[in-house]
């Protein structure tokens, strides 16, 4: 093959590692250029924004130094670690004894007589429902039901995902469970701002159908209007297999056994929620949320028939998934140490934050919801993410005399929505080439619906921050 045949390489984004080795490195570089400075603080321990001053000095942290403080940064995130580690390796568990697969089977079974709007509407709530309480990018296996669900109601392969990620990952990013890590780093209640969060993703779920209805309702009359017409779909030539009419009608019962599952794996979240609000010592939370995400997965594995093995083989390939997500997080509070030492972190703040400071609280709130969604573009994991801005969001919030609450719902809306349009999220790229829907496609078929929740995301915050909600 010619050099002129050769296909060109494209750019790739290096391994998360590697972004954080060199955010690691950089970090010791700043300790040698921005100016130390810190803020001075009251009696217990608050920032008081307004009381800035410069050391005169610098306190330089060299890079081998850096590399001396990763076990202590490591160690200093034990307890998110291991929290991220279990309570994945419990939903790792979950999703192998099939539970889930056997609901969405039994659903579509249920709903195979409905009127087309009926049965898109309860299939896209189960789905945000999936993505609010269960979500993991092992969802990313629901888009081929959404194929033959869209292809038996003749709609275009948008509509597949549209039924499918498009609704998980709605739900995923707005879900009351997903941002305990977040709430954790920050030193808020975890789950508790749970009922704002549940309304809020039904609010979402509710406009995120109405869109995706009205792209139906546009195709139906005008098969030519939809984004896919110009690769090849057509609603005259969709035929369903026999081997796809019966994948649809295999769910005919719900087991008591998978109704068992489901009610462990989602009590345990009414559990967490009841707990502070019966009494519960907080400090423990993690404990309590460690103690029953151990407690659900044997249970539930031994349910879902699984010998003593099994349960641990699928324990151990939970763990295995994450273990470099709860390094990235030890790697991320290193940062923070570093900036820490060298005395630069609060100069950061103080530089960041001074044009803030004659802003409202609420203008600010949608300006960290703005960068954090640029930033989630990058870096789709919102532990990683949380683990890299947490430190420096904080001490912001806390500069502003933000509720720290305020700043988690910031970060949950700035991580959620543009899951949809980021290129480097395997959960998205890998749903269109399942659904068989160029990237571009659905790029711009989403789009302009992720500026929406966007953009109601800033109302949203608006109106906590003004009217000093802090968590329900």
């Amino acid at each position: 093959m010619s050099t002129g045949e050769k296909a060109k390489k494209g750019f790739k984004m290096p391994h998360l590692f590697w972004i954080m080795m060199g955010l690691l490195l950089f970090a010791c570089l700043l300790t040698y250029i921005i100016p130390a400075g810190e803020f001075a603080v009251d009696e217990n321990g608050k920032i008081l924004g307004d009381q800035f001053s410069y050391l005169g000095h610098q306190n330089p942290v060299a890079p081998w130094r850096m590399f001396m403080l990763i076990l202590q940064g490591l160690g200093d995130s034990g307890l998110v670690i291991w929290t991220v580690l279990t309570s994945g390796a419990m939903t790792a568990v979950v999703m192998a004894t099939g539970a889930i697969d056997e609901l969405l089977n039994w659903a579509i079974y249920k709903l195979k007589d409905k009127s087309e709007n009926i049965l898109i509407t309860i299939m896209f709530v189960l789905m945000v429902y999936l993505g609010g309480f269960g979500g993991t990018d092992a969802l990313i296996a629901v888009v081929p039901i959404g194929v033959i669900f869209t292809k038996k109601l003749k709609l275009d392969p948008i509509c597949a995902i549209g039924v499918s990620s498009y609704a998980t990952l709605l739900g995923f990013g707005t879900g009351p469970t997903k941002q305990f890590i977040t709430q954790l780093m920050m030193g808020v209640p975890v789950y508790g701002a749970f009922f704002t969060m549940f309304l809020s993703m039904n609010f979402f779920m509710l406009l995120g159908l109405f869109l995706l209805l009205r792209y139906v309702k546009k195709i139906r009359k005008d098969p030519t209007k939809s984004l896919m017409w110009s690769e090849g779909w057509n609603p005259a030539n969709m035929k369903v297999t026999a081997e796809e009419e019966a994948k649809l009608s295999q769910g005919t019962k719900l087991s008591g056994r998978t109704i068992a599952i489901l009610v462990l794996f989602l009590g345990q979240y009414g559990i967490l929620v009841a707990y502070p609000l019966l009494g519960g010592d907080g400090n423990y939370l993690q404990h309590l949320m460690t103690a029953l995400a151990l407690f659900v997965a044997i249970v539930c594995g031994f349910i879902g028939g699984f010998s003593f093995d099994k349960v641990g083989d699928e324990f151990v390939k939970g763990l295995q998934g994450l273990v470099f997500v709860g390094f990235v997080i030890g790697l991320a509070k290193v940062m923070s140490l570093v900036l820490a030492e060298g005395m630069v972190i609060h100069t950061m703040v103080y530089a960041m934050t001074r044009p803030l400071m004659g802003l409202s609280r609420a203008v600010s709130s949608i300006g960290m919801t703005a960068i954090i969604s640029v930033v989630n573009l990058l870096i789709p994991s919102a532990t990683s993410k949380a683990a890299i801005l947490v430190p420096i969001l904080k001490p912001i919030a806390e500069t502003l005399n933000m509720d720290l609450n305020v700043a988690v719902q910031a970060f949950q809306y700035g991580d959620g929505f543009t899951n949809m349009i980021s290129p480097f999220l395997g959960w998205t790229v890998g749903s269109c080439v399942m659904a068989g829907v160029p990237f571009p496609k659905w790029f711009k078929w989403v789009f302009p619906k992720v500026i929406a929740f966007i953009l109601i995301s800033f109302v949203i915050m608006y109106v906590l921050t003004e009217s000093g909600w802090t968590a329900f």
